[in-house]
């Protein structure tokens, strides 16, 4: 596995520096910015395109990330491009202290309308740099989470299994209780009545009011109910109340 760049090695980057070019003015505007005026302010509402990877130049990669948030709260942008200039180490500690304190104060917004992949990026920032280990390490269950069913249901596009059918044997035998093994002692889910998942709710919301990464999350946790995810899937197979996790 290859190692992450030290600072050293960072600093005498070419790429690194090439990739920081505008940004201490980009990082000006930022910091004078009025949270209230931009909350209110709705970007134009374009066909909203997602980036996938980020140019070398720094306001290219701006301008692209600008239509994700098209028909949106120019907030939510705003809090995409504290995140860049963070990542390319430009007015580190000042820009981390905007991102905290943007946290601080729209929390609530913030959690609802950022879609899961900010909310991710939101995480890895807190990982990166937040000063509480407590909130590094619930920010990573985060992304554990996400990358977790990001595979799962990868592997379940490539492979064109959208579209099993339940093996009714199977499915009979785990309700007589026939415990079938996966993997180092883990043992399959038995669908329809497993506490697993509701006993793993409980302790995330008392995880959540730890602090903001804990309340992230719980977000994410909630929002993955929503979509076609093994989360939703077994949801909907789900038969027993007292079990429930929503």
């Amino acid at each position: 596995m290859k190692r992450n760049k030290n600072k050293f090695e960072q600093f005498f980057s070419l790429k690194r520096h090439i990739r920081r070019l505008g940004g201490r003015k980009l990082s000006e505007d930022i910091s004078n910015e009025d949270l209230k005026k931009i909350k209110k302010t709705i970007l134009p509402n374009e066909e909203i395109v997602y980036t996938h990877g980020s140019s070398d130049k720094l306001l290219d990669h701006i301008s692209s990330l600008q239509k994700e948030f098209s028909g949106q709260s120019e907030l939510l942008f705003y809090h995409a491009k504290i995140i860049v200039l963070i990542r390319r180490g430009i007015d580190t500690n000042k820009n981390i202290k905007i991102f905290e304190n943007l946290w601080l104060k729209e929390k609530k917004f913030l959690l609802e309308n950022l879609n899961i992949r900010w909310l991710v990026s939101a995480s890895d920032t807190f990982i990166d740099h937040s000063s509480d280990n407590c909130t590094k390490a619930l920010a990573f269950s985060s992304i554990c989470l996400v990358n977790t069913l990001k595979l799962q249901e990868s592997e379940r596009f490539i492979g064109d299994m959208g579209h099993i059918k339940d093996n009714k044997e199977k499915i009979n035998r785990l309700d007589n209780e026939e415990r079938f093994p996966l993997f180092d002692g883990t043992s399959v889910f038995k669908f329809g009545t497993d506490d697993t998942i509701r006993n793993m709710r409980w302790r995330l919301n008392k995880l959540a009011k730890l602090n903001v990464a804990g309340e992230i999350l719980l977000e994410i946790f909630l929002r993955v109910q929503n979509f076609d995810t093994v989360y939703q899937r077994t949801k909907k197979r789900h038969t027993r109340e007292k079990t429930s996790w929503w």
